[in-house]
């Protein structure tokens, strides 16, 4: 039985990683924003089905390898904190772009919508630093099942990012035209968005605990 305190931490944390653009919000939006919320829905499948192979592979014990391999955990360190600071340049170098500023993209069926929302997801460091190194620092050995926490936990995580994820991909057509009308606006989400990403790197890369992902 997982306690209140770690169900709460990683409803926290999920919430926080989920609120920092990253592909798979891009992908979303990008979708919804081209070819509807019904097309943005189909892709957030996709993404959902990608949290669970990931919640699948991090039971069966991908976790325990990362977090009893220090060089191994360093690597997905490093290469999270790597791929957060590439997104903050991108965001805040001059000519940076938004999140909701509107790409061109064409047209896709259901099944290539549905493959892509779970490639993008699965080749997304942020979930697999989310899965491999944080979530099992919540599982209590004395509390019962590991495997079953580890699960319950993955269950919160997955329930926060999936109920943020959807209103992105409901709303986004709206924020987007909010914000193509006020460039002002625009300006202070990328650098708003640009900035938490590069704290958000800037702290992977210089703590020295397993939780640095948090």
């Amino acid at each position: 039985m997982i306690g209140t305190n770690a169900a709460l931490g990683v409803a926290a944390v999920a919430l926080g990683m989920v609120l920092t653009p990253g592909p798979n919000m891009m992908y979303l939006v990008s979708r919804s924003i081209t070819q509807g919320r019904r097309a943005g829905a189909v892709s957030l499948a996709g993404v959902a089905v990608g949290f669970l192979v990931y919640l699948a592979a991090a039971n069966l014990g991908l976790s325990v390898l990362l977090l009893t391999v220090p060089a191994l955990y360093l690597t997905v360190k490093l290469a999270g904190a790597g791929y957060l600071g590439w997104l903050a340049w991108k965001a805040l170098r001059p000519g940076g772009s938004s999140v909701f500023a509107p790409q061109r993209l064409a047209p896709d069926p259901p099944r290539r919508l549905f493959a892509m929302g779970l490639l993008t997801n699965l080749l997304n460091p942020k979930i697999a630093v989310m899965y491999l190194s944080l979530i099992p620092q919540f599982i209590d050995v004395r509390a019962g099942d590991r495997l079953l926490q580890g699960f319950a936990l993955g269950g919160i995580q997955i329930a926060v990012s999936l109920a943020v994820n959807l209103a992105v991909v409901l709303t986004a057509g709206g924020i987007a035209a909010f914000l193509a009308r006020r460039p002002g606006w625009l300006r202070v989400q990328r650098v708003l968005m640009g900035t938490l990403l590069g704290a958000l790197a800037l702290r992977l890369a210089t703590d020295h605990g397993p939780a640095a992902a948090a």
